[in-house]
């Protein structure tokens, strides 16, 4: 979820030189993988507190979820009016990561954060999942990270990235729809220009409260992590229930256009770029709506039994008084 982590500098200094050579170097020097020698099962070797008890991404087990009425409605500040200038769109090689300028808050929390940046999670063509978090165990094919640190707090994203409730951040599921998704169409139609890690290109601005769900009323809220090395245990979870929808062809997109090695490197593609569900080790997840628990079998077919019992009861009344006009006649 933060393959970024040494990117996070102020970004009132705008879209300088600077931040975009630290952004790559950051990819000449990454050191773990999803898979393989450096892959998952292995990153709290280098990274400690990815082996923590408040790891992330989890699976969200509805039947475990508290209700908290007082978790009011998230509010996107400034994500449909951001500034003029330009986002910088990067491959880092772990992921597509989107800057984000400061004008962009996130309300509804005890303290006020700031935008940095958004990234995206996916898997390849062959497998329907991608997403790191799960509702009842249920994958979704991607998921979108926006990531904001406690501006009131500390003052830069690497004063707070290692600190409690340093970072907050939204997850939006996303899910395959008919039609085309025009809110993620202003990042999926510039991937052709970042295929490589390394690579950067600049992207108009456009109103990102059209990446987030119709209902941001109706949402989970949780304590964890950083979903990549270094898992730093500072993040407040806001996880959407509805997910949003995108394209089959912005999906191919997604999943195909990337690759993880620099241009001048063999080629590999990006691809399940997402990590497993941890342990919930007794962490506590809340939702902001009541959740209405499932019917057992049992119960639907005594529902089914009684309905069709009641039916039958009146259709004998029915027949009873019908039979009995007739007599009269």
């Amino acid at each position: 979820m933060f393959a970024h982590s040494t990117c996070g500098v102020p970004w009132m200094l705008g879209y300088s030189v600077l931040i975009l050579r630290i952004c790559q170097s950051v990819v000449a020097s990454a050191s773990w993988t999803y898979t393989g020698h450096h892959g998952q099962e292995h990153w709290e070797v280098t990274y400690p507190d990815c082996g923590g008890t408040a790891q992330s991404p989890i699976n969200i087990n509805t039947s475990n979820v508290s209700y908290d009425e007082s978790l009011p409605t998230m509010k996107a500040e400034g994500y449909n009016a951001p500034d003029a200038s330009p986002f910088t769109l990067t491959n880092n090689g772990h992921t597509a990561v989107l800057s984000l300028p400061s004008s962009m808050h996130l309300r509804g929390l005890r303290n006020n954060f700031t935008a940095v940046q958004l990234h995206l999670h996916w898997g390849n063509t062959s497998l329907a999942e991608g997403s790191e978090h799960q509702i009842d165990e249920k994958v979704y094919p991607g998921e979108v990270h926006i990531v904001h640190y406690n501006s009131d707090k500390f003052s830069t994203i690497n004063d707070a990235k290692n600190k409690p409730n340093g970072l907050a951040v939204l997850g939006i599921l996303i899910e395959i729809g008919t039609m085309e998704n025009v809110g993620y169409s202003n990042i999926l139609n510039y991937l052709d220009k970042v295929r490589y890690a390394g690579q950067t290109v600049q992207v108009p601005s456009f109103d990102v409260e059209q990446l987030l769900p119709e209902n941001m009323e109706k949402y989970f809220r949780y304590s964890g992590s950083l979903t990549t090395p270094p898992c730093y245990q500072s993040v407040q979870w806001t996880v959407f229930r509805d997910p949003v929808q995108i394209s089959v062809p912005q999906m191919q997109k997604l999943r195909t256009m990337l690759y993880s090695t620099e241009a001048s490197s063999p080629s590999s593609p990006l691809q399940n770029n997402y990590r497993y569900p941890q342990p919930m080790n007794q962490r506590t997840v809340y939702s902001s709506f009541v959740i209405k628990p499932a019917l057992s079998l049992g119960e639907i077919l005594a529902i089914i039994f009684g309905t069709l019992g009641g039916v039958l009861v009146l259709s004998l009344v029915i027949l009873f008084f019908v039979i009995k006009k007739i007599r009269k006649q």
